[in-house]
């Protein structure tokens, strides 16, 4: 299926200008989207360009998570204490490749402040609302990035994902999040949240606007893929048992379709995932984020979010010793994960409910219990050390995400993978 991408239907000066525009006119479904514009950068670098240009990305417009450097602009990660920091003076590396083959970066997106929530809500700057869903979160933490492509404003959204921040959102918002493996993309100049499970990655409106940021973005595209089997398994004792009802026949309706198309999708228990419930993920992100952010939590504590406060305090209890254990045993649950699966593709809803109000998040309770729910599933293929996209599916009148979730270096047989089902999943 020949896939046209849409910055190729008109002149890069005049998308930009449009989307300038756009954001300037306070349109209700951008709002809270972006912290700040790169407008005179955008202009001039769209003025420069021609189309089509020598990459088939040139002339892609592109919204940047606020966790990147972006030269000339203060990189404040959704938080009040960074935003007297001194403007980046370059480019961190994923978007410098991004430009150089002809993307024009556009703005800073919001974001949950230091990335520290899979649902998109900021304190600070405003939750913006997904595109689908008015009224309803847009999930995060990369929530503005997932709504600038959604509303047509972005072609590409280059954000993170720790526990599902790229694939969350994009579940909220009908489009395809991407998380690449870990090594597969430079992480210079963007500020981590954990660098043991800190991925970067591409949101689009396709598979294959994602395959191509991806390939600008990537280390050593010529490295060995490994081999992935393109058979499915459902996992009968995780993640799979509290689905909302208009989740649950929308996943079986994918899996109809899959089977219906030649494919084999298994149900079983894997020993792995059941093994992983014991594993308190939490440590990696509470710790990691107050050993990245100890200056601001010790002198600048009242200007964090305290939801976000309270989970780097977590760290406070738990002692060196402690920290090595769960990272120990981390390395066998990836070993045997990766043995359990045998290059096969673990199939899953993104996340177990459709996007839940904004409204319904207001007490600390349900807000903990939302966050965990959305991040469990995609979050294994963090915890896991493998690569992840989330596919929109709609059924009915509802849009869920289904995830294909893959080993570590197979992330060109998993794109190929998912623009098939894509073309299965399409209305």
């Amino acid at each position: 299926m020949k896939v046209t991408f849409p910055w190729t239907s008109a002149s890069p000066q005049e998308r930009v200008d449009r989307a300038l525009s756009r954001v300037r006119s306070d349109e209700p479904v951008l709002r809270h989207v972006f912290t700040q514009m790169f407008e005179k950068r955008a202009t001039e670098r769209s003025r420069s360009l021609v189309v089509p240009g020598s990459h088939p990305i040139s002339g892609a417009l592109v919204s940047v998570k606020d966790l990147f450097d972006v030269a000339g602009f203060v990189t404040r990660a959704g938080t009040r204490f960074m935003e007297d920091d001194a403007p980046a003076e370059q480019d961190a590396s994923a978007i410098r490749r991004m430009v150089e083959a002809g993307a024009v970066p556009i703005g800073h997106t919001n974001m949950t402040e230091l990335a520290y929530s899979g649902l998109g809500m900021n304190a600070h700057y405003g939750t913006p609302e997904s595109v689908l869903y008015p009224g309803c979160i847009a999930g995060g933490s990369t929530a503005g990035g997932a709504v600038s492509v959604a509303a047509g404003v972005a072609d590409i959204a280059i954000g993170t994902d720790t526990g599902g921040s790229l694939r969350i959102p994009a579940a909220f918002n009908g489009i395809v999040g991407f998380k690449p493996s870990q090594s597969a993309i430079p992480r210079q100049g963007c500020k981590p949240l954990s660098q043991s499970l800190d991925s970067i990655g591409p949101m689009a409106a396709s598979v294959e606007a994602c395959r191509l940021a991806f390939q600008t973005m990537r280390d050593h595209p010529e490295t060995i893929e490994h081999h992935l089997e393109p058979r499915f398994i459902v996992p009968d004792n995780y993640g799979m048992d509290d689905l909302e009802p208009e989740v649950a026949a929308a996943f079986e309706h994918a899996i109809a379709l899959l089977t219906e198309a030649g494919y084999s999708v298994e149900k079983r228990h894997l020993q792995s995932l059941e093994a992983l419930k014991t594993l308190p993920v939490w440590h990696f992100s509470a710790v990691e984020s107050r050993a990245n952010h100890a200056s601001a939590y010790e002198n600048s504590h009242a200007a964090i979010d305290p939801r976000v406060s309270s989970r780097m305090a977590r760290a406070d209890g738990l002692s060196a010793i402690e920290y090595r254990h769960t990272l120990n045993l981390r390395q066998q649950l990836i070993r045997d994960h990766q043995q359990e699966m045998q290059g096969r593709v673990l199939l899953m809803p993104t996340v177990p409910m459709l996007p839940p109000r904004v409204s319904a998040l207001a007490d600390d309770e349900t807000y903990n219990r939302v966050n965990l729910q959305a991040l469990r599933n995609p979050s294994i293929a963090n915890v896991m050390d493998g690569c992840s996209i989330s596919l929109p599916l709609t059924h009915g009148k509802d849009t869920i995400g289904v995830m294909l979730t893959a080993g570590a270096l197979s992330d060109q047989a998993l794109l190929d993978l998912a623009v098939r089902c894509e073309a299965l999943f399409l209305p």
